[in-house]
């Protein structure tokens, strides 16, 4: 299978090279030339999957037609490792010439604009009229063949939307979260990106260069982020005017892609906001002056139990009132705190968290959620979990806890005038359903799997290999089935199972977690196995195959017949050795033979009972059948002497 052989062909088509390393092509990630089998096709190239960073699985569904523009995936599939482990590689069109990062100098405003703005703008475009988003337009992965050519937006599709993002090319608010975490966004994610690249190549210098990331953010959010990135530069009138729109805190405000491909249009349409209200004196919290009410949601999010104390105290409703002139937030802060008193007390810090996310979405709704310090999109909520199970359990307990409460709907909830809540709390519903299921075939791995229909069973049992698929997965099987001491139904593949065989499974897996007695595990893990080949493996799986029947004993005892269980015994050796599994289930299960052995059973116990009857009769019942044929004896001998005195008196008598 494609999982353990040594070069696999990706998609049937492409092989990687290891040993054709692409240092620039990748935009950051590890990328090797492909070679395709096929003659005379565009070169390719196949970025490595990390392991815990989750492929962008609909995108590859989707971009399934040429671009002009971008590199877009063509496959995607397991391949080799550099240690000799399974990987996961993306199969992308390779880039033509270097990054733009590869040589930093300024450029004209034409340039700009013909170059780089118009035919980003269309591949954008054509991303939107598909319903996706690029999340990677930065420096090290836009392209150009050759000068006075048009960029080429580099491939995002082998990891997490945005996950390779510098905070200066993200919004605050995308920077804030784990950079597994941003999600998908919206197109006006990638226009953001966009400006920031158009100011990196107008001044010839990465903008905020040298800063942390905290700091970026905190600038952005107190100065706006136009201010925060040019620092005061000065640019041509017309590209001043477009970056600032592009650069909106307000999504809503930002031009589309459609409008971008004319410029001077797109300058003219642009949305003025209000800028925030200033205090007079910071509030401070985890060390972050907050000096405006989008700071201050910064510094909540940072210091969420700082924020807890400061709401519960009035600190902050007396700030807020007096110190930014902002009562209305202080009287939202302030309902949240009633509404929390009457919560149930059982769950206090559950309910301590719910404040401060309400909290944080009323004084910026623009604000992702924010839980216990992790922030998160909920659209990205799938490829954290990806990232953090089972790694990193303390992140793992939180998004248990996001999803168990249905964060997600009530962060939605608290900001139903930004976009409709509906889909959020369907969402968080079905999640915490996921959550509640019983059993391996639930709970957070469930979820896990669920939301990141690529990501490679966790399985200790399965180290080395990179099982992402249930086609793939009983070939791994067999090939572990031989070593000592391996189980194969553990929770992590149980739950892997369920997930990825689209709820058919389910049954059989809870019925699997469920067995108490030893005869229902070996019948249930027959069942399984059984499923799992004839679906997806129908050749011989003989390790497997062995590593069942060295389970199934207590089914084969089942039999009472000792002739039918040893014949039983021979036919389940002969099928072992073929190594198929669904016929080993129908010679133990056979339920016809089970039904004659039962009565054959149950007739032998009822002779067995009537001859012990007997017996026992014949055995209790001898003293008082001899007291009877000793009393006949004498009666019959008293008859006998009565006949004999009689028949003498009558000779007598004649004579």
């Amino acid at each position: 299978m494609a999982d353990t052989e040594p070069n696999p062909l990706i998609g049937g088509i492409y092989r990687v090279a290891l040993d054709q390393p692409l240092a620039e092509a990748g935009g950051g990630q590890m990328a090797f030339v492909a070679i395709d089998r096929r003659p005379n096709r565009a070169p390719a190239m196949a970025l490595r999957v990390e392991r815990r960073a989750s492929v962008r699985a609909r995108a590859l569904q989707t971009l399934t037609t040429n671009i002009d523009g971008l590199l877009r995936p063509l496959t995607h599939g397991p391949g080799p490792g550099s240690g000799g482990e399974a990987g996961w590689y993306v199969v992308c069109e390779a880039p033509l010439g270097r990054p733009l990062s590869a040589t930093p100098r300024p450029w004209s405003e034409a340039l700009l604009i013909d170059l780089v703005l118009k035919p980003a703008a269309h591949v954008l475009d054509q991303l939107q009229g598909h319903g996706q988003t690029h999340r990677a337009i930065r420096l090290n992965n836009v392209f150009q063949t050759a000068p006075n050519q048009p960029v080429t937006l580099g491939a995002a599709w082998a990891a997490p939307p945005a996950m390779h993002q510098p905070a200066a090319f993200e919004t605050a608010y995308s920077a804030l979260c784990a950079p597994t975490a941003r999600g998908d966004g919206r197109i006006a994610d990638d226009v953001y990106s966009l400006g920031v690249l158009l100011l990196a190549l107008a001044l010839g210098r990465m903008p905020m260069a040298g800063m942390d990331p905290v700091a970026i953010m905190h600038r952005k959010l107190e100065l706006g982020d136009f201010a925060a990135l040019t620092a005061g530069e000065r640019l041509s009138p017309l590209l001043a005017d477009l970056t600032r729109g592009m650069l909106a805190e307000d999504p809503d405000h930002r031009p589309t892609p459609a409008s971008l491909r004319d410029p001077p249009g797109a300058r003219g349409r642009r949305v003025a906001a209000r800028p925030p209200a200033h205090a007079s004196r910071p509030f401070r919290l985890g060390g972050v002056p907050a000096w405006n009410n989008r700071t201050l949601a910064l510094a909540m999010a940072i210091a969420p139990a700082e924020a807890t104390t400061a709401i519960e105290t009035g600190t902050l409703a007396h700030w807020l009132r007096r110190g930014l002139g902002d009562s209305a937030l202080a009287v939202k802060l302030e309902n949240l705190l009633r509404l929390r008193a009457r919560e149930s007390p059982a769950e206090k810090e559950t309910n301590a968290a719910t404040m401060a996310m309400r909290a944080v979405a009323a004084a910026d709704p623009l604000m992702p959620l924010c839980w216990r310090g992790l922030c998160l999109f909920p659209d990205g909520f799938g490829a954290v979990l990806a990232a953090s199970y089972p790694g990193d359990p303390a992140t793992a307990a939180k998004l248990n806890e996001i999803a168990m409460t249905e964060a997600t709907g009530i962060w939605a909830r608290t900001r139903e005038d930004r976009e409709a809540s509906a889909t959020h709390v369907a969402e968080a519903r079905r999640w915490r359903s996921i959550l509640r299921i019983s059993g391996p075939a639930g709970g957070l791995p469930r979820l896990a799997y669920t939301l990141n229909p690529l990501m490679p069973c966790a399985s200790s049992q399965l180290e080395g290999r990179w099982i992402a698929q249930a086609v793939q997965l009983p070939s791994a099987l067999d090939a572990i089935a031989g070593v000592s001491g391996v189980t194969l139904v553990e929770p992590a593949i149980a739950a892997f199972v369920a997930a990825r065989t689209e709820r058919w499974l389910d049954r059989e897996v809870k019925d699997l977690a469920e067995s108490h007695d030893p005869a229902g595990t070996a019948l249930n893990a027959l069942r399984l196995f059984a499923e799992l080949q004839s679906r997806y493996h129908p050749g011989a799986l003989p390790s497997l195959a062995a590593w069942v029947a060295a389970g199934s004993q207590p089914l084969v005892e089942q039999w009472k017949n000792r002739e039918r269980r040893t014949i039983v015994e021979e036919r389940l050796k002969q099928l072992t050795a073929t190594g198929q599994i669904a016929a080993m289930l129908t010679l133990l299960e056979d339920p016809p033979g089970h039904a004659a052995d039962n009565e054959g059973f149950r007739a032998a116990v009822a002779d067995l009972a009537r001859l012990d009857a007997a017996l026992r009769n014949i055995a209790g019942g001898g003293a008082p059948r001899g007291e009877i044929a000793a009393r006949l004896g004498q009666e019959i001998a008293a008859g006998l002497g009565l006949s004999a005195v009689a028949a003498t008196l009558l000779l007598a008598a004649l004579g």
